[in-house]
């Protein structure tokens, strides 16, 4: 069985291929996350391949120790990078091998599986995560039931089209299992579709 950081490195390499292939207008397409083109979702997800402890821990002290603010920050000014040096980013070794400070292999997928959905929903195109990777992170956030987005899953039931993967109870949410991933982010399908808020 393969653990979760193995998926990571498929799931940036499908992305920067898909968005190599597609035209260049795609890169300024709006993304699932709020505000944020795809040029941003692709320059925050390469962050740590950028970004020493050095100049990471620099950046945090500079937004007040604000994560939110510190990756808005990079976000809007790393998003004028030459879209080249975005995709090698997202293929580099470094970034493969990264996981978020307390969060394991486990988060590095997390991070890795829902930005790109960010962008393959919002460009209507198929998630480039392979399954497992998309089941896995289905199961992490259905087992912290939401909390880690501060959603409230007490009366759903989530079902994936494409996978064979169900959990809860309650109001039926069917979709493929890569916009179920992107419900259980917090996002707003391109449809309206959300789930509820805690």
């Amino acid at each position: 069985m393969s653990e979760p950081q193995d998926w990571v490195a498929p799931t940036c390499d499908g992305l920067a291929d898909l968005l190599e292939a597609a035209e260049l207008d795609a890169w300024d397409s709006p993304s699932l996350c709020e505000g944020w083109l795809v040029r941003h979702v692709v320059a925050h997800m390469t962050m740590p391949a950028r970004l020493t402890p050095q100049q990471f821990g620099a950046g945090m002290a500079a937004a007040g120790g604000d994560f939110t603010t510190f990756s808005d920050t990079v976000a809007a000014r790393d998003a004028a990078l030459p879209a080249g040096d975005l995709l090698a980013q997202l293929r580099s070794a470094e970034l493969h091998a990264w996981q978020p400070p307390g969060g394991g292999g486990a988060g590095a997928l997390n991070h890795a599986v829902i930005h790109s959905l960010d962008v393959t929903v919002a460009l209507d195109r198929p998630a480039v995560a392979p399954p497992e990777a998309v089941r896995s992170v289905l199961d992490q956030l259905t087992a912290a039931r939401g909390a880690v987005f501060g959603l409230d899953l007490g009366d759903t039931r989530l079902e994936a089209t494409d996978l064979d993967w169900g959990w809860g109870s309650g109001q039926l949410v069917q979709s493929d299992g890569g916009r179920l991933v992107a419900l259980l982010g917090g996002r707003t399908l391109p449809d309206g579709r959300v789930l509820a808020r805690g």
